[in-house]
């Protein structure tokens, strides 16, 4: 056993149990579930201990196990449930004033330029601001994206889970994008692009 995984002891496992189970109920809406795949990835992780290497975080490395573990029982459904209707949250044109009459993005709403998003995206504080913008989505709107973005799943694969069309699918990703767009602009990024922080 390496000294990082001899120092990942089951007491830092147990920490990150609520966080897991968060984000597990988040995914699969079901909370037995939840519990299965939190349960699941826990004891791979404390089973596979020895394997932690350190080079991420422990848990970087105890979420991409839980997310495999997602991943596989939303493929292994063999019958889909019917999310609450169809997810339609925000108004359709909601975002419309942020174009001109060519479908390009107005003077005043560019996106800012944001620098390089690499060097941030490793800085702990943004993931604590994306967490919050998250929580600030409907919770229809925030599955659907989290399924995609986080999870990795295809677009095929999250409408069908979530028995909606590939098209709302499409458009539940705009909304939830801009969304976040303006939620990072504003809690994140200045106008100039630079971080508030």
């Amino acid at each position: 056993m390496s000294d990082v995984s001899a120092n990942a002891s089951h007491e830092d496992l147990a920490r990150l149990r609520g966080d897991l189970l968060r984000f597990a109920t988040l995914q699969l809406r079901d909370h037995a579930s939840a519990e299965d795949a939190v349960q699941e990835a826990m004891l791979a992780a404390m089973s596979k201990i020895n394997e932690f290497r350190g080079q991420a975080q422990l848990s970087t490395w105890v979420f991409a196990i839980l997310k495999n573990k997602i991943v596989d029982i939303l493929r292994s459904r063999s019958r889909f449930r019917p999310a609450e209707g169809d997810v339609d949250e925000l108004p359709a044109d909601s975002f419309d004033g942020l174009f001109d009459e060519r479908d390009r993005w107005s003077a005043d709403d560019r996106p800012a330029f944001w620098g390089d998003p690499e060097a941030t995206l490793v800085q702990q504080q943004f993931w604590i601001v994306l967490k919050l913008c998250l929580d600030r989505l409907p919770p229809a709107t925030a599955r659907v994206f989290m399924m995609r973005e986080f999870l990795d799943l295809e677009p095929d694969e999250v409408a069908a889970e979530l028995a909606i069309s590939k098209s709302n699918c499409g458009v539940i990703l705009h909304r939830a994008r801009m969304a976040l767009r303006v939620c990072l602009q504003t809690r994140w990024f200045d106008e100039r692009g630079s971080r508030k922080c």
